[in-house]
């Protein structure tokens, strides 16, 4: 009998959660087929069987197991190994909670015990670890964390009538109370509890990519002993360039955050430091220059990767940019074009933001925070005229980069930008 384990699918993958089951418990599979659903930090992806015989599932769906741990074992075909075991099986929380049930049920998708039985739904790809739940069938329960049932139970609401906010469709308690009504509270002039002052308070759970966001996030500013330097770019050239392409090709002309991807990936070839990462007290140099692009998703920030930034052409990286953006958007974006960054940018000066300080994207030596491209006032030849100008900031981990190298590769990338023909060579 082989086991099956959870696999790392994304290179910051820590573990996963089995969002739902493709083949049953006792089923014959073979190696190269739909296995089971995941969900990691960064998307949720199918995970291929790579052995032949009979399944017999470990984890259950809703599990969330570190890398490496056991989700499933395949035994001989035929052999019958899987019969009555795994998931289908055990008790889920509402049992645990002295709730019994019918034990010849369906599996209840994640999702909510409204969708199909787990082996007719198809993958999917989400950024986000919520989804609104469907109409419950006769005879499948909800999926409800056990505080909801016992508000709903003690309320007399039934859950089947309501859409999950939770992870994967569950209804939470939150749910619950919004179908009770606001109960009636009372209204003091004055507060005598700070609980109250804030009055009527909802919790949102947060989705395992947004969990994963903020640890890293608090990770990084905690770890990282990090310096910012700021410079200003006449961008002048760069908006005649782009009006002549615009000219040429309206819908696929490259912008001004292109520009600048091009012109930090050529400079980071010229200084390796900058793409280099700290890992256990060593700094690692990266043969590759893989620029990650900040992208605002609903609820959540992804970082999607344009590979190779330094060999592509600037219409190329406006294509692939564009395209990664909207799969972000649209839920469609898979692990591996989340990963493999070296360095990051990230662009807020579509909301006229002059400049910012972004956090940096462990184990990543910077991130360079771009800011709107305006008109300003500057001073040349002796003469003070209106420029368009933009300000770039660099975040820099002070193990990696120190003070000169971090202000020599910021100067190059201005140089590129005030020059901007080089970038499309």
């Amino acid at each position: 009998m082989g086991d099956i384990v959870m696999p790392r699918l994304s290179d910051t993958m820590e573990e996963g959660t089995i969002l739902r089951w493709l083949k049953q418990d006792g089923e014959e599979i073979r190696r190269g087929e739909e296995l089971v659903e995941i969900e990691t930090d960064k998307a949720a992806m199918t995970y291929e069987s790579d052995q032949d015989g009979t399944l017999q599932t470990v984890a259950a769906e809703g599990d969330t197991l570190p890398v490496g741990e056991l989700i499933a074992r395949v035994g001989v075909a035929g052999d019958g190994a899987a019969a009555g075991g795994g998931a289908a099986a055990e008790a889920d929380e509402g049992e645990a909670q002295g709730e019994p049930e019918s034990r010849d049920r369906p599996v209840a998708s994640p999702a909510g015990d409204g969708a199909e039985p787990a082996r007719a739904t198809a993958p999917r790809a989400s950024t986000s670890g919520a989804s609104p739940a469907t109409t419950t069938d006769p005879g499948e329960r909800v999926k409800a964390s056990p505080l909801a049932r016992r508000i709903a139970r003690e309320s007399g609401i039934d859950l089947s009538t309501l859409s999950g906010s939770g992870p994967g469709g569950r209804v939470v308690k939150a749910d619950v109370e919004a179908a009770a009504g606001p109960a009636p509270a009372a209204t003091p002039s004055v507060p005598d509890d700070v609980m109250t002052a804030k009055g009527q308070t909802t919790t949102e759970p947060l989705s395992r990519m947004q969990q994963t966001i903020a640890r890293r996030m608090a990770e990084s500013k905690a770890t990282i002993p990090d310096f910012s330097l700021q410079s200003d770019v006449d961008m002048e050239e760069c908006v005649k360039l782009r009006a002549q392409l615009k000219g040429i090709s309206s819908e696929h002309a490259p912008t001004y955050n292109d520009m600048v991807v091009k012109a930090a990936a050529l400079a980071l070839r010229e200084h390796p430091r900058a793409n280099g990462s700290y890992k256990d007290g060593a700094l690692q140099l990266h043969s590759r220059v893989n620029v990650g692009v900040a992208v605002a998703a609903q609820d959540a920030l992804v970082v999607p990767t344009v590979f190779d930034a330094d060999l592509k052409a600037l219409g190329e990286i406006a294509r692939e940019a564009r395209t990664l953006a909207a799969r972000v958007r649209d839920g469609s974006i898979t692990p591996p074009e989340l990963g493999g960054g070296t360095f990051t940018v990230s662009n807020l000066g579509m909301y006229s933001i002059e400049s910012f300080n972004a956090i940096i994207n462990p184990p990543q030596a910077a991130i360079l925070s771009v800011g709107s491209v305006e008109q300003r006032a500057v001073v040349r030849n002796g003469e003070l005229v209106a420029a368009h100008t933009m300000t770039l900031t660099l975040v820099c981990d002070h193990r990696i980069l120190y003070g000169a190298d971090a202000a020599e590769f910021l100067a190059r990338i201005r140089e590129l930008l005030q020059a901007p023909a080089s970038l499309t060579l």
